[in-house]
């Protein structure tokens, strides 16, 4: 699955931002404006950029908006996705600067970070739509993990996060069960 350098960049970054919410033994991973700090060097956005409380507040607040793609199919996203473009304002325009080539931005570089991220996924989902690839969005089928993932594999083939390391603990357990019922 090949999706232009932006659309990949912003999967990833919504990825990393839902990532952060608590799950199962997980303890919510963007409390602190160091938490912040960490996702946006992870993930770099241009504009304005206030890391504040404040700021803080409303990234958090979008969290599950942005988890809810994942919970649905592919017709199912698209109201999801409609929406926020519709609450960012969206006009999306052609910009080039920092090194990156041609790329879409959707709302102005002094819209509030929250908004620019909600909409930056937003338009990384319609690519994924566009592309018929929603299959590829993903919850990882580790029994004690609800992290979510784009598969970005060749063959559409993967089944585990990268967050915990569930596919090798997956592949672990099962080599054991084999294991165990080869001696029983």
């Amino acid at each position: 699955m090949v999706f232009i350098h932006d659309t990949r960049r912003s999967l990833m970054a919504a990825t990393d931002l839902v990532n952060t919410l608590p799950g199962y033994d997980d303890p919510d991973r963007l409390e602190t404006l160091d938490d912040l700090d960490a996702y946006l060097s992870a993930n770099p956005y241009t504009g304005l950029i206030r890391r504040d409380r404040d700021e803080l507040t409303a990234i958090r607040g979008i969290r599950r908006r942005l988890r809810a793609l994942w919970d649905v199919d592919r017709d199912g996203a698209v109201p999801l996705v409609n929406e926020m473009l519709a609450d960012g304002h969206a006009l999306p325009r052609l910009v080039r600067h920092d090194g990156y080539d041609w790329h879409v931005h959707a709302t102005s570089d002094d819209a509030p970070l929250a908004t620019r991220i909600l909409v930056e996924a937003a338009m990384a989902f319609v690519d994924v739509i566009r592309a018929g690839e929603y299959d590829r969005v993903r919850v990882c089928e580790a029994s004690d993990c609800d992290s979510v993932y784009i598969d970005y594999s060749r063959n559409g083939s993967k089944r585990y996060c990268d967050t915990g390391n569930c596919g090798n603990r997956m592949n672990v357990n099962a080599y054991r069960r084999r294991k165990a019922r080869e001696t029983a």
